[in-house]
């Protein structure tokens, strides 16, 4: 099997663009609030500027290389097509410039650096090492993703609460929102899919197109994440049920 050559990537065209939308964000688009969220904030904005496009492009190269797109049919071990290796390019290159982001200026958030770090290695090692894979790895890339507006929108929101009235309503309204959202998709889709894959894998359908050292890391590090989602998810539910009691309690006294 062929490896991929970095040389013939985009990653570098990629990377700089990340890096062109952060300072953007930071130095234009959010010059005016407080340095004490401006950092996460432009980390928000150039998670937005990633995820929507990353959805659009993983979903297409996967219907456009699949011959049927029942979930059942799909070939998880596939080569990896010219788009998807881009989109995994541009993947790769956004969590490179925010695992930076976290790892300069929020080095104490060991679970997001951990969870980028686990996500760099999928993303390279099925771009760069396998050159297989990618319908598995951008499927799992789609469902991670389809929840960044909704969820880049309230973290603005409440990075914002404090200094404005409007935002502060909008983090109120969006909140049990957009964790009922992403509870569905990490706790049901996700798993549902990782199970298909995990099946898929098992049965040695892939014909050891996908190595077993990739097979088992990549399912470890699916599992892991979908765990540490679920379990961030949960004490947002709990903070905001805590929230609520205060209110209520507020209220009666």
């Amino acid at each position: 099997m062929e490896i991929p050559k970095l040389y013939d990537s985009h990653l570098l065209v990629f990377t700089f663009f990340f890096i062109f939308i952060y300072c953007l964000a930071y130095f234009v688009i959010l010059k005016h609030w407080s340095k004490k969220y401006r950092a996460e904030a432009s980390s928000c904005v150039m998670s937005l500027a990633h995820g929507t496009p990353a959805v659009f492009l993983a979903l297409f190269s996967i219907l456009k290389s699949q011959k049927s797109i029942s979930l059942n049919q799909l070939n998880f071990a596939s080569p990896n097509t010219a788009l998807q290796s881009m989109v995994l390019e541009f993947s790769t290159a956004y969590f490179l410039m925010d695992l930076f982001h976290y790892i300069v200026l929020i080095p104490v958030d060991v679970l997001f650096i951990a969870h980028h770090l686990a996500t760099l290695y999928v993303l390279l090692t099925c771009r760069y090492v396998l050159g297989h894979g990618a319908v598995a790895i951008l499927g799992f890339l789609f469902l991670a993703e389809i929840t960044t507006l909704c969820q880049n929108t309230w973290s603005l929101a409440r990075y914002r609460k404090v200094d404005s009235k409007k935002a502060a309503k909008v983090y109120e309204f969006l909140s049990p929102i957009f964790f009922a959202y992403y509870t569905m998709v990490r706790g049901i889709l996700g798993p549902l899919f990782a199970y298909k894959i995990g099946v898929f894998f098992a049965s040695g359908m892939d014909g050891d197109l996908i190595p077993l050292w990739a097979r088992i890391s990549w399912m470890v590090v699916t599992v892991c994440t979908i765990g540490a989602s679920l379990l961030w998810i949960m004490n947002k539910w709990l903070a905001l049920y805590r929230d609520r009691i205060k209110k209520e309690v507020k209220k009666i006294s």
